[in-house]
């Protein structure tokens, strides 16, 4: 029987967000994931390479998904500092909860090569690429194998910020100025951490026709409130009696919601953002699925058209001409250029063009995510049930 799963090459940053991106595609019945790079952004490469590899041994995955090291810094450009103030100095602080990693990241091949072998030996038209770091490994991979244009279905990105009221999500404040990037006052971070990058996915002739974009417009409608964060720590069925009033069923939802807690306090205290933290990445792993049959129970609506127009356009996706500033250096852009800003312009209907989502259906987002973080309890439970079996000593 062929399998029929998505299969995908997820870049990230680990970071909290990305530990839920890594978490979905990892477990969502629809994805395959074929490998996982890492990259400079939300903490040093040293430290992002380490955290996925920790993820994954935190979610009994680590010897079924191979990580790859990945760029260290832009195309062009200097190293960039990271955000601490956002991530910690580890990238992922708040818990103590994360595993040493159980295996090493693959150092015999470069990631954007691994990257390419995979994607090769898929059908074509079947693999997607998901990038929710800086958009460096993506840009290189497709720059040195122009080829996987043609053979990949698609490129899901993580990044940039419309503004103008592109949806109803609060993109927060910092020093009582409003702003729509969350860096620099026009600028996302992914999409300055490397806009040159950036600029070749977004702008190239043939790969932007393929590519989706989720913007902070997007993602800051996907808060990780204390509603949310009840039902990771416990599951659907609430807390039961006997259980310790916010300690998780299970040790891994215990982490998860530790991280949130972390990241729902720099949010707070950097953007004014008290709700809860916006859950950016796996937002990205998500809009592989939009052409899953919705019988399955599987798939995550997301919205493609402005709202106000009225009803009638569910069917009708809007797509855009993008185009990303990328003259002025890191210094110019906390000065306040506009180094890295986003300009989307919707374009005549039936063109082809990038596809940004302007919502998706949360409600069904966070039952899936539910559903996936269930299936990492029950192969954790799996595995420390093997290592008693054989002996082995466990936490």
């Amino acid at each position: 029987m062929s399998d029929t799963r998505i299969p995908v090459w997820l870049d990230c940053d680990p970071g909290h967000d990305d530990t839920f991106a890594i978490l979905l595609a990892a477990y969502h019945p629809a994805i395959r994931i074929l490998g996982v790079s890492t990259v400079f952004g939300n903490a040093s490469l040293e430290k992002t390479t380490h955290n996925a590899t920790s993820i994954l041994t935190a979610i009994s995955q680590s010897a079924s998904i191979p990580v790859y090291i990945g760029a260290s810094k832009a195309l062009f450009r200097p190293p960039m500092h990271p955000p601490t103030d956002i991530h910690g100095e580890t990238g992922l602080d708040g818990t103590k909860l994360l595993p040493p990693p159980a295996v090493p990241p693959v150092a015999t091949i470069p990631a954007i090569d691994a990257a390419y072998e995979a994607l090769k030996s898929t059908p074509r038209g079947t693999a997607w690429v998901v990038a929710t770091g800086s958009f460096t490994n993506a840009a290189a991979l497709f720059m040195k194998y122009p080829e996987l244009i043609q053979h990949v279905a698609g490129l899901s990105l993580m990044g940039g910020a419309i503004g103008n009221g592109f949806t109803a999500a609060v993109l927060g404040t910092v020093d009582g100025v409003p702003r729509v990037g969350n860096w620099t006052q026009f600028a996302e971070f992914n999409i300055l951490a490397d806009p040159e990058a950036a600029a070749f996915l977004l702008t190239h002739g043939e790969l932007s026709k393929k590519t989706t974009l989720i913007p902070l417009d997007v993602t800051h409608l996907c808060l990780t409130t204390a509603q949310v964060q009840e039902l990771i720590l416990y599951g659907p069925e609430g807390r039961k009696e006997g259980m310790v009033p916010g300690r998780g069923k299970t040790e891994l939802r215990q982490m998860l919601v530790e991280l949130l807690l972390f990241f729902a306090k720099t949010y707070a205290d950097v953007f004014g953002i008290t709700e809860g933290p916006p859950l950016h990445d796996p937002l990205a792993v998500a809009a592989v699925l939009s052409g899953l049959d919705e019988k399955g129970g599987h798939k995550i609506p997301f919205y493609e058209h402005d709202p106000s127009v009225g009803v009638g356009m569910e069917g009708k996706g809007e797509r855009y001409e993008v185009s990303v500033a990328t003259e002025g250096s890191y210094e110019d852009a906390k000065a306040g250029a506009r180094t890295g800003q986003v300009t989307a312009r919707l374009l005549p209907q039936g063109e082809e063009g990038v596809r940004i989502p302007r919502g998706l259906d949360l409600g069904v987002f966070w039952r899936v995510l539910e559903e996936c973080i269930s299936r990492a309890d029950e192969a954790n439970e799996r595995a420390r049930a093997v290592k008693q079996e054989a002996g082995v000593p466990t936490a």
